[in-house]
Formats: structure tokens, C-alpha cells, sequence
């Protein structure tokens, strides 16, 4: 007698045994998803660099093939009978057996005269694509064979994208936290294997447990084939919702990041924070509804008007920027459960789950990809909270014309007070505005909210003050790596990238030969090397990070310089002499190589007597440039006694002793310098600054300890940072310092 033909028992144990299953099989299955692309980047990172072209395109890749396994899934459950469903994906799981464990080939090397994009395609879709697939079509797969498993709540089965988002959250947090800190990626991939097995017995036994609960698989098939497929609109609603907490979630990453500079993980915070709304909203909470969020969807909004707009500063009030995640919280709480109950029956739940992997991805893509290319400036954050409060109008969709004009009335005096708090304030006086701001909208925001359509054009109006422009900048562009602005400042030119000054220039010295500043003052630890008696008889200078080209200055006419930047728009601003003159007064004719430095490096045979290494100030860590790897390759492009500088000042990390342990393993030497400026030097254009210097020649290390600026670094014994292990979080710093 066939297994499907056999009675299905209604015990409580088997239906306490299969609720477990299922729930195992989903937790598992987006763990290893959310493991693997961490996983396979820091594989490819070495390899294929931090190009621009590279992460957009793996994001592209994974969000894509998410869809793809989305639709398998819709298309196995509705064409093919459940017994074929369990033998097709069973053998693409077999399948899938065959790249692991996940690793590049050896001899894959980058090829620059080809696109970087397509290269990425083809090494993520050789080195990952089939597994990832397999375990992207899993959520709604799932779902729907426990919808025939006869388990507790089978005809209502959305509960287990609950189990689903928290495998992907515990996932989320362990691999930045437990696994990368502790093992290398040789090592994680070994065990992800063995995850990837573990899953394919729970995607067994759920498939059979599935299949024995269904007694008329045919007639299950026919059925799901006849129900009322969803409407367009109602596609294109589910879509629009998951739009608003993905594209919310992106931007206000980026203003996180941007507000509070590169603190460990902040990346993972907002992200948590959404899925964490996704496992709440989809858990079968009865005292959790709509009406329940109604305020505090309507505090959030008014919360995040205030927030985007800017009236308090951030750099007066870094602990208010946090506010971003209760807010983002709220919102995408509101949103994910406006999903749940707008979810379908259990036959139509694949076509819910496209349209919300669909909504996600074009959240990705507008924020990744549209966003840098069609502002000048980070308008996703205000475009999308206006959209967000558009999350009433899928409620109650009925307004009049009289609305619009009532919400724009009140609008204008609220503009008026946003306006009136613009401008950099004290501390003091900036959150009692704030404060007043808040309670301003959201009283407005209460009581308009009879007519939903006052409350996105509240928010329109109100939101006028982030789009416009501060410090009446000569010039403001965006790239990939943010917003790139610069501007005049008390008779200095400067140059800003988000919140972070890179550089500046005194206004006076245009049509002369300018004096370097900031980081790169005379009396600082990269002038001191560069105009040293070595410095001076260099004949070959190379530059990683090219700013606002101030080091440019220190050349010597018999000198060669190159200079390597992965940012176009920085090479841009430096090389327009209406912005700084830096480069065009002191090394018009050098070239700037544009593309991941470690990659650039690579593929030349540059012979340099100083390489210096500035990708370290103040912002997120390349980390994939400071691996025993990556000095390895800078010290084969290096004169046999030349010396390799990094810049190191930072405010979140001291990479000393990272450096120090590279350096033991590779037997150069290693001297640092923390040059603290006082008032009168800040006075002069200087900065503080930190630099360590390496060099395969000893005695060149000790002809600049003799000055009695630098002291020679000893390793502390620890294993050095490699393409395979490197722990970030060892080198944060407990305590801030004046590092800035």
C-alpha cells in the first residue's frame, strides 16, 4: 500500500512532531541563507576587490535569485503533484551537494579588461548560485507542503515565516559575532556544509510527513489550480508595502552609519530590527492588530519627520540619531502586519511571497542603485517616510479634495516652525525644538487621522526642509560611497563626505602653491616620512586615497607620483581647480588609477620607494586591504628599502597592533607615531593624527625612530589578520580617544 494512501494519525504527538519538523526544517533553511552571503563574500573580497560594481551587483545577484526561488516554488506547488514536489527539489538539494564546501577556484583572477559586473555575476553564480537557490524557495515551499501536512493550523501555515525570520536573525547576529570573530571562512564554510546536510534530512522528513497527510494529492493540485488567483491590484499592493520597511530600513543604514561613523555592526541593527518586526507581525497574536498600532505608527511618523528633517544636529546629539530604530521599528511593524492580514489563503501563499520578495528587492534596487544616480543628495530616507504614511491609505483608501487642502493648510504652519529650527543650534537648544516639532506634527497627525490622505500630505509638506540644501555648498554630487559635498567655511574650502571632512584648503593660497592641512599638515606624521632626506630622494611615490590630494604638494620635481582612488567623484573634486588646487599646482601631469587599490596594485608591477596607505580615517574598515595578504602584495610592490605608511587615525579602531602582527609574520619592522595637535595648531590647519610605517629594511625604520617621533611597535604574539580570519572587534577601541 502506497505511504500517501495510509490514515494520518491524530495524535497529539505526531501533531506536535510534525509542527517541530517543519519548524526546524524553515529555521535551518534561512539560517544557512543569511550565513552564506556574508559567508561567500568574504570568500570573494580578496579576490574580486570593494569596487562599487562589486557589491551592487552581489546584492543584485542575491535579491534576483531570492525571486527566482520564490517562483520555483510557486510553480512546483501549483503544476506538479506534492509526491513530484518532494523528488525535485530533493534532487536540486543533491545538486547543490556538489559545490560544496562553498570556495573560489584557485586560479580565478581578475580580468580588468572585462566588465567587473559580469565577472561578479559568473563568480557568484559558479560559486554559490545553485545553493542559494535551494535554500530560496524554501519559505514559501515549506508553508505550502505543511499546508497538506495536517499539523496544528495547517490551513493557516504563515506562522512558520515566523520560525523562518528567526533562524535568519539568529543567523544575522552569529556570523558578525561568534563565527567571523572566532574562525576563518575555510572553517565556517566546512560547518555551513554540514548545516546544509542537516537540512536536507529535515527537507526529507518534512516532505514525507507532508505526503502522508495528504491523502487526494491530485485532487489537492486541482483545487490550488481552480482558486481565485489575486487580482493586479492586489499584487501591486502587496508589493508597495514591502517596499516601504526594506527602503526605510536601507536609508536609514545609511544615515546611521553616516551620523554616528563606522561603529561595529551598525549595519546589523536596523537590519535585526526588521526582521524582528517580521517575526512579530507574522506571529499569530491575537491582541497584536492595526488598531493596537495606530498610535504608535503615527508617533513613529512624526518621529521621523523630525529626524530626517535635521533639526537637531547630528553631531550635538549623536544619541538622538538612535531614535532611527524604534522608528524604523514601528514602522515596518505596521507594515509587515498590514501584510499578515492582507495574506491569502494557503493555496495563494507563493504568489504573496513573490510579491513581497518582489517589494523588497525594488527596496534594494531604489535605494542601491537609482537612489546614487538620480540624487545629488540621501533623499531616500524622506521620500520613503512619505510613502510610509501612504500605509493609511491602503486602510481606508476614500478622500475628498477638501482633505488635501485642510492637510495642507495645517502643513504650512508646520513648515513654518521646521523652518524656523533649521540652522546648527546647541545641543541646549536644539532638542526642546525637536521636542516641540514632535509633539507639533503628531498632534496634527491625531487629529487628521479620520481622512488618511492629510496624513502623506502633512508629511510632504513638512518633510520640504530635508530636501533642502545646507551650508550652500559650490558643489555637491553622489556616488556609491555617499554624498559628496564641498563647500566654504570661514576662509577655508571644504570637502565632506556625509558627515565626515576629508580635507580643506585656506581660500587665500588660490593661484599659489598651497600648504597642505588637516592629517597632512607639515609638522604631521605622513609629512615628516615624505619630506625626510629619504623622502626627498624617493624617485617613485604611490597614493592610496586620494582626499583632496594634499600630499601632492610635498612632490619634488624629479619625483613620480601615482595615485590610487576607488571613487571617480573624489578624483573629480580633487582634479577641479575651482574646488582645491592642490593637484593641479603640485602634480598636474600624475595619474590617478582608479579601482580597488588592492586589485590596481596587483595587476602592475609598480616599484615604489614610499606606498602610502590612507583608506583608514574615520570611516568603515576595508578590511580586505589590511590582511597579512594584502601588506604581502604592497611590500612586493615596494623598492627594497622602501616603506609602506598607513594612516590609521581613527575614531572607532586602533589598528597598531593589527599592523604590528603582519609585520611579524612577514619579518618587516614597524614604528608608530599619534601626533596630538593643541588649539594654536588647530589654528594653522592641523589635525591629529595617527600613522604606522613598515619596512623589509630595518635600519630605514630606525633612521626615523632616531628623531625621536616614532617608536618602534612589538607584536603582541596574536595570530595576524589574514584573507581567511580577521576579527574587526578586536581592535575596536573600549574608550574613545581625540582620534577624529
Amino acid at each position: 500500500m502506497s505511504i500517501s494512501n495510509l490514515d494520518v494519525p491524530n495524535t497529539s504527538r505526531f501533531r506536535s512532531a510534525t509542527i517541530a519538523i517543519f519548524c526546524a526544517a524553515i529555521f535551518t533553511s534561512a539560517s544557512l541563507l543569511f550565513f552564506v552571503q556574508p559567508l561567500f563574500a568574504k570568500l570573494v573580497l580578496p579576490k574580486i576587490g570593494g569596487a562599487p560594481a562589486v557589491w551592487t551587483t552581489a546584492m543584485l545577484f542575491f535579491q534576483v535569485v531570492l525571486i527566482l526561488g520564490y517562483v520555483y516554488a510557486h510553480l512546483l506547488t501549483k503544476f506538479l503533484p506534492l509526491r513530484w514536489q518532494i523528488i525535485t527539489h530533493f534532487a536540486f538539494w543533491v545538486a547543490a551537494l556538489t559545490f560544496l564546501p562553498l570556495s573560489t577556484s584557485e586560479s580565478w583572477s581578475y580580468d580588468a579588461s572585462t566588465s567587473t559586473a559580469l565577472q561578479t555575476l559568473g563568480l557568484f553564480a559558479v560559486g554559490v548560485g545553485v545553493p542559494f537557490a535551494v535554500l530560496s524557495a524554501n519559505a514559501p515551499l515549506l508553508q505550502a507542503w505543511y499546508a497538506k501536512s495536517g499539523g496544528p493550523s495547517a490551513d493557516d501555515p504563515y506562522f512558520l515565516y515566523s520560525a523562518s525570520n528567526v533562524g535568519s536573525l539568529l543567523a544575522l547576529l552569529a556570523f558578525p559575532l561568534v563565527a567571523d570573530p572566532f574562525f576563518g571562512a575555510a572553517e565556517i564554510s566546512r560547518v555551513w556544509l554540514i548545516g546544509f546536510v542537516l537540512f536536507g534530512a529535515l527537507l526529507l522528513g518534512s516532505g514525507m510527513i507532508a505526503l502522508r497527510g495528504s491523502r487526494h494529492t491530485e485532487a489537492s493540485v486541482q483545487t490550488a489550480l481552480k482558486a481565485s488567483f489575486p487580482t493586479l491590484r492586489q499584487i501591486a499592493i502587496w508589493v508597495f508595502v514591502a517596499f516601504i520597511p526594506s527602503s526605510l530600513m536601507l536609508s536609514f543604514t545609511t544615515r546611521v552609519s553616516t551620523d554616528l561613523g563606522a561603529l561595529p555592526l551598525i549595519w546589523v541593527v536596523p537590519l535585526a530590527v526588521y526582521i524582528l518586526s517580521f517575526i512579530i507581525a507574522f506571529a499569530k497574536w491575537k491582541h497584536l492588530t492595526l488598531d493596537a498600532l495606530n498610535l504608535p505608527m503615527l508617533a513613529a511618523l512624526a518621529a521621523g519627520v523630525v529626524l530626517v528633517s535635521k533639526v537637531v544636529s547630528e553631531h550635538d546629539a549623536p544619541v538622538v540619531i538612535l531614535l532611527y530604530v524604534p522608528v524604523l521599528f514601528v514602522i515596518a511593524l505596521f507594515a509587515h502586519r498590514l501584510l499578515y492580514d492582507m495574506r491569502p489563503s494557503a493555496e495563494q501563499l507563493t504568489v504573496f511571497y513573490i510579491a513581497l520578495s518582489v517589494g523588497g528587492a525594488i527596496g534594494g534596487l531604489f535605494n542601491s542603485i537609482v537612489a546614487p544616480i538620480a540624487f545629488t543628495r540621501e533623499l531616500e530616507a524622506p521620500i520613503t517616510m512619505i510613502l510610509a504614511g501612504g500605509l493609511f491609505l491602503v486602510r481606508a483608501p476614500g478622500f475628498a479634495l477638501r482633505h488635501v487642502i485642510m492637510g495642507i493648510a495645517a502643513s504650512v504652519f508646520i513648515l513654518v516652525i521646521a523652518g524656523a529650527t533649521r540652522g546648527v543650534a546647541a545641543l541646549s537648544a536644539d532638542i526642546p525644538r525637536a521636542g516641540a516639532l514632535f509633539v507639533l506634527i503628531f498632534a496634527v497627525l491625531y487629529l487628521f487621522r479620520a481622512q488618511a490622505m492629510r496624513i502623506p500630505v502633512v508629511l510632504a509638506v513638512v518633510l520640504l526642509p530635508a530636501f533642502a540644501v545646507k551650508n550652500n555648498p559650490v558643489f555637491e554630487d553622489r556616488s556609491f560611497f555617499g554624498v559628496h559635498s564641498v563647500y566654504s567655511s570661514e576662509g577655508y574650502r571644504v570637502y565632506k563626505n556625509g558627515t565626515t571632512v576629508h580635507g580643506w584648503q585656506r581660500e587665500s593660497e588660490y593661484g599659489t602653491r598651497p600648504t597642505p592641512l588637516s592629517y597632512y599638515h607639515p609638522e604631521g606624521p605622513m609629512a615628516q616620512v615624505i619630506t625626510s632626506d629619504f623622502g626627498k630622494q624617493s624617485s617613485s611615490i604611490g597614493i592610496v586615497g586620494l582626499g583632496t590630494g594634499a600630499l601632492a604638494c610635498y612632490r619634488q620635481p624629479s619625483q613620480n607620483w601615482d595615485f590610487f582612488e576607488i571613487d571617480a567623484t573624489v578624483d573629480q573634486i580633487a582634479r577641479d581647480p575651482s574646488l582645491f588646487t592642490y593637484l593641479s599646482e603640485c602634480t598636474p601631469d600624475s595619474e590617478t588609477h582608479l579601482g580597488d587599490a588592492r586589485i590596481v596594485l596587483k595587476q602592475k608591477p609598480f616599484a615604489f620607494d614610499i606606498l602610502v596607505l590612507d583608506a583608514y580615517s574615520s570611516d568603515a574598515i576595508p578590511l580586505h586591504l589590511i590582511t597579512r595578504e594584502a601588506v604581502e602584495m604592497y611590500t612586493s610592490r615596494l623598492t627594497d628599502d622602501g616603506v609602506l605608511v598607513f594612516h590609521i587615525t581613527n575614531r572607532f579602531y586602533d589598528l597598531v597592533q593589527p599592523l604590528a602582527r603582519i609585520a611579524d609574520s612577514l619579518n618587516l619592522t614597524a614604528a608608530h607615531q599619534r601626533l596630538a595637535v593643541g588649539e594654536e595648531q588647530v589654528e594653522t590647519g592641523a589635525a591629529t593624527s595617527s600613522v604606522v610605517i613598515l619596512s623589509p629594511d630595518k635600519s630605514r625604520i630606525e633612521s626615523f625612530v632616531q628623531d625621536g617621533n616614532w617608536q618602534v611597535v612589538e607584536t603582541d604574539g596574536a595570530q595576524p589578520w589574514t584573507d581567511d580570519k580577521a576579527n574587526l572587534l578586536s581592535a575596536l577601541k573600549l574608550l574613545k580617544n581625540q582620534d577624529h
